[in-house]
């Protein structure tokens, strides 16, 4: 037996990193492909967004010639300083059922840490907090969501084996959403809004572009989650990069924003119809029809759930009610849809004030992901 482990130097060579995992999750009928254009940009190892404050590399395992595995190494300068701390960190992992194979990928990562001087080696994590992260532990018979990671049980044997141990974990919950809105809600609406001085803002295309909107989001969110676990904060010029094409897409009718008084930004919810089916179908390919089916479940005919992508308040307003202002108003729209459930993002298992939002309502730990970490030697 013959492993190799090649750097990605060319984008035919990248393209092949990218839908390596459409081999591997070929028949599996709960994984859900990524939007191929969007990994190619996202890994592209001169234009990629991160690049400015990032060193990567990317790897391609072979085994008797055939692919068999991928990983990128990447050290996040700015995270490390941010937590004073020197971590390189590993994502886009995947491999064959062969723990030769994973041990391979890794020792690239090691590598590529020593060399630069790093401590510790931690993830799966992205170049960013946009970027899928955190392995699954639960929730193998599930059906994934666009923006988050599968994988297969035996990643987790693999990496144990390896001597990683729990770095830190995030739970998902799927949320029914309530046919018959609570009685009380109207009033306890009008009281936020006064107490807090606060207001619902629906937003158009006019209001995004006018008012540079992309911006408003992008530094609230970095307010938000500032203090999360390795959390990078992200400059305000890298906000048409990550969020400009979302929100150029996105149905305007599936955000929840809440400015204050001065038209601040203090609380927001981001939300889209599911896709999954969609890509699913379109194995992660606009063309030659994956528009169409991506399309028509974004706009015409949704799949009966929604994905909560993003819901933050900023900390000074975090004990003043206004992220139920934002579940009020996503989840009247999630009626008006006929959308019945709502999956969200990775909640961090120590934020329990995130999770704390849903207990008014319907919900089940559906998956459980795990980031993982290991000292480095030398």
């Amino acid at each position: 037996m013959s492993i190799e482990i090649r750097p990605v130097r060319n984008r035919r060579e990248l393209r092949k990193f990218v839908l390596f995992p459409e081999k591997l999750y070929k028949n599996n009928p709960y994984y859900v492909p990524p939007l191929v254009f969007d990994q190619m940009d996202t890994l592209d190892q001169e234009k990629g967004a991160a690049q400015e404050f990032c060193d990567s590399e990317l790897y391609l395992a072979y085994k008797d010639g055939e692919l068999a595995g991928r990983v990128a190494a990447i050290v996040n300068h700015k995270a490390n300083e941010q937590w004073n701390h020197k971590e390189v960190r590993f994502g886009w992992y995947d491999f064959i059922e062969d723990p030769e194979v994973a041990k391979a990928l890794m020792d690239k990562v090691e590598e590529f840490g020593r060399k630069h001087r790093m401590e510790s080696v931690v993830g799966p994590l992205g170049f960013t907090d946009f970027d899928p992260e955190g392995m699954l532990v639960e929730g193998f018979d599930r059906v994934s969501t666009m923006a988050l990671i599968y994988n297969f049980p035996y990643y987790n044997d693999y990496l144990e084996q390896m001597g990683f141990g729990k770095d830190t974990d995030w739970i998902e919950y799927r949320v029914t959403v309530p046919t018959v809105m609570p009685e009380r809600w109207p009033r306890l609406e009008k009281i936020i809004k006064e107490r807090a001085n606060v207001h619902l803002r629906p937003l158009t295309r006019k209001i995004i572009r006018e008012e540079d909107y992309g911006m408003k989001v992008f530094r609230c969110i970095n307010d938000c989650y500032k203090d999360l676990y390795n959390f990078t904060v992200l400059p305000d010029h890298m906000s048409e990069k990550y969020l400009g094409f979302y929100l150029s897409i996105l149905d305007l009718d599936y955000l929840s924003m809440v400015e204050n008084e001065k038209n601040e930004l203090v609380a927001f919810g981001i939300s889209m119809p599911s896709i999954v089916k969609a890509l699913q179908k379109s194995r992660g390919k606009l063309f030659p029809f994956g528009w169409f089916w991506i399309l028509k479940s974004l706009f015409v005919k949704h799949e009966g759930e929604a994905e909560l992508l993003l819901v933050g308040v900023h900390p000074e307003y975090q004990n003043s009610g206004v992220n139920t202002l934002v579940f009020m108003d996503m989840f009247r729209k999630y009626n008006k849809f006929g959308i019945k459930f709502a999956e969200t993002n990775a909640i961090l298992e120590t934020n329990l004030k995130n999770q704390g939002q849903f207990r008014d309502f319907e919900h089940e730990c559906k998956k459980r992901r795990r980031s993982y970490i290991k000292k480095l030697e030398y």
